[in-house]
C-alpha cells in the first residue's frame, strides 16, 4: 500500500467513524512558546481545554510537522525532521475504550497487519499519577497482557505526554509498537499542567493520537527504514557517491527545507530561519556534489497533489536554496580563515565555537575538523550550552509576538497593524490583484511588510501607494470586525494571509469599502487614528518578494 493510499485510508476510516476531517495547519504555530508545529494536536489545544470546537467533538487530520529535536538523530532508521502526523482527536466525545479499539480496528482489520507484530506500552504510574489500569483492562480484552509478553509498563519519560509549550493539556499514553518501532501514540488528556509543572484534572477529558505516516508506511510496506518507503526512494535514488547516512541526511533536510520555505521562512540566524539555515547547510555540507535544486523539484513533485502550495511557490523555493548555497560557500571561506585564527590561540571554548557558527554559519562539524587538523580540541558541551542560551533569548523575544506579526500589543503597534491592511489594499489597487502578503513584522516604531512582486517598484508607484493610504486615513473610515464561517469569509474577503491557519469561525476586518481581510486583530476603530503614512524603504526580501518599511509621522487630519 502506497503512502498516499495509507493517508487516504486513515482519513476515510475516521470519517466513517463520525470524525470531521480537518486540513493540515501551518508549520508555524500560533503558540509563541514553540518554533514549529510538532504535533497534530497543537491547532486543537484550546478545544481540549473546554472551548467549543467549530468542527464538533471528534476530528481527524494529517498534519505537517517539523521537529528540531530530531535533527541530530536523522540518519538512523526512524527519525526525521519533517513528517506527516496522522491523528484522531476527541474533545469530550469519547475516551480510552473507543480510542484503543479504533486503533486496533484500523491496524488489524483495515491494514491487516499481523497481531503477532504488535506490542503495546501503558503508563505504569508514579508519585503524581496512578497506573493506567483502565487502558490495561481494554488491551487485555483485545489479547494484550503483561503475561502474554505483548504489553509492558513504562514510566513518565515514555508514556506520559505533553504539554506542548510551557503549559497545556497532558496525560498518560498508550503506545503501539510494530516490529519494535513505535508507530502510534494514544494520549489521554486528563490533566492540565501549568507553568509551575502542577497537574490539575481536566473537567473535559480528551483523546489526542499521533501516528507518523512515514513509520506506518515503513511497516505496511515491510521496510526496515523510513528512508526505504516511497516518499524517500525517489530522493535517495538521485543521490550518488554518498554513504547511506549522508544520503538520508541530505534527503531529509532538503525535504524539510522545501516545506519550511513554502511557509515563507527564509534562512537567518534567529528562530525558524536559524533552523532552516542549519538544515540547508548540513545538506550542502554532506552533498557537496549533489544537485540540491533537482532534489527540491522532486520533493515538490512527490507532494504537490497533497500540498499544492509547494508547486505554486516552487520558483521561490529553488531560488532560496541556490542563494543559501552561494552564501554558504562565501561563509566557508571566511569561516575557515577566522577559525584558523582562533585555533592558533589554543583549544576552542564553547562560546567562541558558537560565535563562529552564529556569525559565519560555520558548522560545528567543520569547526571540529579544522581544530583536529591543528591538534586542538573544541568544547562541544560549551557549544551546545551557548546555543541553548541563544535559543532561550530568541524564544523570550518570540513570546512577545502574536497573530498579525506584531511584536507588542501597545496602541502604536495596533495602529501600524491597521496600516498594513491599508497598505496591502493600496498595493493591490496600484500593482494588481495578484499581490498577496508574504509576511509582516510590526513594532511601536515602524512596520515591515513583505509581498510578492517580481521587480523593484518605481518612485512613481511608491508615491501613488503612499498617497492612497494617506487618503484613506484622512477619510476617517470605520474599521469593523465581524465573525463568520471561514467559507463565507473567503467569499467576501478581498484577500487573506494563509487562510488555512484559521479555524472554521473567523474574524473579518473591513475598512470602509477599501479593505476586507481575515485577521485575528487587534485594530483601531477609525482610520483617522493613524498618523501620516510614510514609506521609508522599498527593497528585495528574497526572489520574487519585495519588502516595504514604513513609519507614521504625527497625526493625520480627517477630511
Amino acid at each position: 500500500m502506497t503512502s498516499q493510499q495509507l493517508r487516504s485510508e486513515f482519513l476515510n476510516f475516521f470519517e466513517k467513524k463520525g470524525h470531521k476531517i480537518v486540513p493540515s495547519f501551518s508549520l508555524l504555530p500560533t503558540d509563541p512558546s514553540v518554533l514549529f508545529t510538532t504535533a497534530g494536536m497543537q491547532q486543537f489545544k484550546e478545544y481540549f481545554l473546554g472551548k467549543k470546537s467549530p468542527y464538533g467533538d471528534k476530528v481527524a487530520s494529517c498534519q505537517k510537522c517539523f521537529r528540531t529535536s530530531d535533527i541530530e538523530e536523522v540518519g538512523d532508521d526512524a527519525h526525521l525532521t519533517f513528517l506527516e502526523m496522522l491523528g484522531n482527536f476527541s474533545f469530550g466525545g469519547y475516551f480510552k475504550e473507543e480510542a484503543i479499539k479504533f486503533a486496533y480496528e484500523f491496524l488489524i482489520n483495515n491494514l491487516q497487519l499481523p497481531i503477532s507484530q504488535l506490542t503495546v506500552t501503558v503508563f505504569g504510574g508514579d508519585n503524581e499519577v496512578p497506573r493506567d489500569e483502565e487502558s490495561v483492562k481494554i488491551w487485555e480484552k483485545l489479547g494484550f497482557s503483561e503475561k502474554n509478553g505483548n504489553l509492558r509498563f513504562c514510566g513518565r519519560a515514555d508514556n506520559f505526554w505533553g504539554p506542548t509549550g510551557e503549559e497545556g493539556p497532558c496525560g498518560p499514553t498508550t503506545e503501539i509498537h510494530i516490529r519494535g518501532i513505535e508507530v502510534w501514540n494514544l494520549v489521554f488528556n486528563e490533566y492540565f499542567q501549568d507553568k509551575n509543572k502542577k497537574l490539575t484534572p481536566l473537567k473535559q477529558k480528551g483523546v489526542d493520537t499521533g501516528m507518523g505516516l512515514e513509520r506506518l508506511a515503513m511497516t505496511a510496506q515491510d521496510k526496515s527504514s523510513v528512508f526505504e518507503i516511497d516518499l524517500f526512494t525517489p530522493l535517495t535514488g538521485m543521490i550518488n557517491n554518498q554513504d547511506e547516512k549522508a544520503k538520508r541526511i541530505i534527503a531529509d533536510h532538503i525535504k524539510g527545507a522545501v516545506f519550511l520555505i513554502s511557509e515563507g521562512i527564509l534562512p537567518s540566524n534567529v528562530e525558524q530561519g536559524y533552523v532552516l539555515r542549519r538544515i540547508l547547510r548540513r545538506a550542502i555540507q554532506y552533498g557537496k556534489s549533489v544537485d540540491l535544486t533537482s532534489l527540491a523539484r522532486k520533493v515538490v513533485e512527490i507532494y504537490e497533489d497533497i500540498y499544492p502550495e509547494l508547486k505554486s511557490r516552487e520558483t521561490d523555493i529553488l531560488s532560496v536554496i541556490e542563494k543559501e548555497k552561494e552564501k554558504f560557500g562565501e561563509a566557508l571561506k571566511i569561516g575557515i580563515n577566522t577559525t584558523a585564527s582562533e585555533i592558533a590561540k589554543g583549544d576552542l571554548d564553547g562560546e567562541t565555537a558558537f560565535r563562529l557558527y552564529q556569525s559565519h554559519g560555520f558548522p560545528l562539524e567543520l569547526i571540529k575538523e579544522e581544530a583536529k587538523k591543528a591538534g586542538r580540541v573544541v568544547d562541544e558541551e560549551g557549544f551546545y550550552a551557548a546555543q541553548k542560551k541563544h535559543q532561550e533569548v530568541s524564544r523570550a523575544g518570540a513570546e512577545k509576538k502574536f497573530k498579525g506579526g506584531l511584536a507588542d500589543d501597545g496602541a502604536e503597534a495596533v495602529k501600524y497593524h491597521t496600516a498594513t491592511h491599508l497598505l496591502l489594499a493600496a498595493l493591490r489597487e496600484v500593482l494588481g490583484p495578484e499581490i498577496y502578503q508574504k509576511g509582516s513584522n510590526i513594532t511601536a516604531e515602524r512596520l515591515r511588510f513583505d509581498f510578492n512582486y517580481p521587480q523593484k517598484m518605481t518612485d512613481g508607484q511608491i508615491k501613488e501607494i503612499e498617497t492612497l493610504v494617506n487618503q484613506k486615513i484622512r477619510e476617517d473610515l470605520l474599521v469593523e470586525m465581524k465573525e463568520m464561517s471561514k467559507d463565507k469569509a473567503l467569499k467576501i474577503a478581498k484577500v487573506s494571509f494563509d487562510p488555512e491557519k484559521y479555524g472554521e469561525v473567523v474574524k473579518v476586518y473591513q475598512i470602509g469599502d477599501f479593505s476586507i481581510e481575515l485577521c485575528g486583530g487587534p485594530h483601531v476603530g477609525r482610520t483617522s487614528e493613524l498618523g501620516v503614512f510614510k514609506i521609508i524603504k522599498e527593497e528585495s526580501s528574497s526572489a520574487g518578494i519585495r519588502r516595504i518599511r514604513a513609519i507614521s509621522l504625527g497625526h493625520a487630519t480627517s477630511k
